[in-house]
């Protein structure tokens, strides 16, 4: 094994382990060791590394991380989800509101987004109605990927796939080969939570949801302001789309776009820009640069040649993308797949978004949106564990994978 393979392993085990005698190590600490061995090993060139970076990424999420912190510094996000908790008068109530309003949310607003906007919520709803943060974080860590396989916009890979996969028409072709299989596992996840956590769901007490307040009015139009930048962007590109117009705006574009109001406008901007999760940021430039040095080494290809199959089957394209984005991320695993599948069938490059965006449901380095949400979390001293993840995350994968598998059989053969 050489030192790019052996620095992901150490991240995966450090990440499991999370504390080295009485020093506890974040998962972002892990990654940017890794990634500077790799650079100082010479595994990967410094240029080499710096193209590894994703600059599209990188600007959505710092815009996203400023739309974010000002809706929870100003108090805007907790005054907008009131009326909607308000309804919700039990765990039940309160973890199915989640688990589907989050899928909901991520499939018209990326996955990511959701996951920087809806982490605080959850810890919120928490702390305040006495309720085990790990299930509202996993409910929600599961929502946002299992919603967000059904909408071309769902999250980055699946762009990627609507883009470069030749589909004339991608919202409706996503949403017929999709959604149906998506809500099918929405429920499964329900009752797989529900059987994890039977002691959180048998509470009788009522739940009474606290009215919240602003904290800042100014900045909170600034944050409405950002909203309505922020969707109003995602339905021109949703209507650029449907009219197959070749005109896009890119993701990193709306982002950016969306987080001038607080970013111009607000007296607060340093404030908010010293608050923003630079650590979160530091960790995907980080695992940009391993990855790619894991790729390079050539290594993985050689295993996935050995096994000599096909891997433009349907059971092989969602087996190999799920488990290979474990340890090279689905974005440029997705970028590295579709030139392998020449002239692919709509249900090829379905069955692509299908278990690349699933692979997040399996492990926490298996999307992006997981450590958005477990960074997030560690900032408001809450945490989610490597074994607590893997443990209801490893069986619902593969339940999902195995629901998404049998539609496709039961609909394309």
């Amino acid at each position: 094994m050489n030192i790019s393979i052996l620095s992901l392993v150490a991240v995966f085990v450090l990440i499991a382990v999370r504390k080295i005698g009485r020093f506890n190590i974040k998962i972002w600490q892990s990654m940017t060791v890794a990634a500077l061995v790799v650079l100082a090993s010479g595994e990967i060139s410094g240029l080499d590394a710096l193209k590894a970076i994703d600059l599209n990424v990188m600007l959505f999420l710092f815009g996203m991380f400023v739309i974010g912190q000002a809706l929870v510094a100003s108090g805007y996000l907790y005054v907008l989800a009131y009326p909607l908790l308000n309804k919700m008068t039990s765990v039940p109530q309160l973890v199915g509101g989640i688990l589907f309003g989050a899928a909901l949310g991520s499939a018209l607003l990326m996955n990511d987004t959701i996951a920087i906007i809806g982490t605080p919520l959850v810890l919120r709803l928490a702390r305040e109605h006495n309720i085990n943060n790990k299930l509202l974080l996993l409910t929600l860590a599961y929502a946002i990927t299992i919603g967000s396989v059904m909408s071309p916009i769902g999250n980055p890979q699946n762009l990627l796939i609507a883009s470069q996969g030749g589909l004339s028409s991608p919202f409706p072709t996503f949403f017929k080969a999709l959604a149906i299989p998506t809500l099918l596992n929405l429920i499964v996840t329900y009752l797989i939570l529900r059987l994890f956590y039977r002691q959180q769901f048998i509470t009788a007490i009522p739940l009474t949801h606290s009215p919240a307040e602003l904290l800042d009015k100014k900045l909170a139009k600034l944050a409405q302001a950002s909203l309505f930048l922020l969707i109003g962007s995602i339905t021109l590109n949703i209507i650029l789309s449907a009219i197959h117009s070749t005109v896009q705006l890119e993701l990193s574009h709306i982002a950016i776009i969306a987080a001038l109001p607080p970013i111009l406008f607000s007296s607060a901007r340093l404030r908010l820009l010293k608050s923003l999760d630079w650590s979160t940021l530091l960790f995907f430039a980080a695992m940009f640069v391993l990855m790619s040095s894991v790729w390079q080494s050539g290594l993985m290809q050689q295993q996935v040649d050995r096994l000599h199959i096909d891997l433009t089957t349907i059971p092989a394209i969602m087996l190999l993308s799920a488990s290979l984005s474990q340890l090279v991320s689905n974005v440029p695993l997705v970028a590295l797949y579709l030139p392998m599948l020449t002239n692919p069938s709509p249900e090829s490059l379905m069955a692509l978004a299908a278990g690349s965006t699933i692979a997040g449901n399996l492990l926490i380095l298996g999307a992006a949106s997981n450590v958005i949400i477990i960074q997030h979390a560690e900032k408001h001293q809450a945490t989610l564990g490597f074994f607590e993840f893997a443990r209801i995350g490893i069986p619902l994968g593969f339940i999902n994978l195995l629901v998404y598998w049998m539609w496709f059989r039961c609909c394309y053969d």
